[in-house]
């Protein structure tokens, strides 16, 4: 399956603003979704694919800084950037600290705006493959039976096969048997690939 195409959304309540930087992202064929209000994006369907956000500071119904907080608050965490015509030093720090990718100042340098947007797009592409990796791990979790679980659980704490028989009372022949059929569910080539997985699976609150 393809990726979606990128996303650029544009929240500026100056429609002259808007449409300058949906020209500029065009000519590096970037799609962007414009909106005048951060309650116009909050209310409407998240675009699909890499996505990131350029956003004024001064808006008329949430400020660039609340609605930051909102998306934390809703866990929608695409990147931020943001861009003001009366920035300083501490605006920059905060929206810094509280996860922004950038805070620039208008009037805009159209590459400082395009390098941030890149970084903040391959920031978003890194986050979707690891979503991706995670469902698919939890998937492939979900087709090992409860012993398979058990064992998997054992193997990654340390217990050799042997110790994993006299533990769960079967013989060394059955672990490996188990042993094999995780291997192959998980799509494990080791048993480091294994810790690995379960680590990641704890992420998620699992195993």
């Amino acid at each position: 399956m393809s990726e979606a195409h990128p996303t650029v959304v544009v929240i500026d309540d100056d429609p002259d603003v808007r449409d300058a930087l949906q020209g500029l992202l065009e000519t590096i064929n970037l799609r962007a979704v414009l909106f005048a209000t951060a309650s116009e994006f909050l209310t409407s369907k998240r675009p699909r694919g890499p996505c990131c956000i350029v956003v004024d500071v001064r808006l008329p119904d949430l400020s660039g800084f609340d609605f930051q907080q909102e998306l934390a608050r809703k866990n929608i965490p695409l990147p931020i950037i943001f861009i003001t015509g009366h920035g300083d030093i501490p605006m920059s720090v905060r929206a810094i600290k509280a996860g922004a990718v950038e805070f620039l100042t208008k009037p805009l340098r159209d590459q400082d705006l395009l390098d941030a947007i890149q970084g903040a797009l391959r920031r978003d592409r890194l986050r979707l493959d690891e979503e991706r990796t995670l469902t698919d791990l939890r998937t492939r979790y979900e087709m090992l039976t409860a012993r398979e679980r058990e064992v998997m659980a054992l193997l990654v704490s340390g217990r050799v096969n042997k110790q994993i028989a006299a533990e769960i009372g079967v013989s060394e022949v059955t672990v490996r048997l188990h042993r094999g059929q995780i291997t192959q569910k998980m799509h494990a080539k080791s048993l480091v690939d294994l810790i690995r997985a379960a680590d990641k699976l704890r992420q998620l609150g699992i195993g």
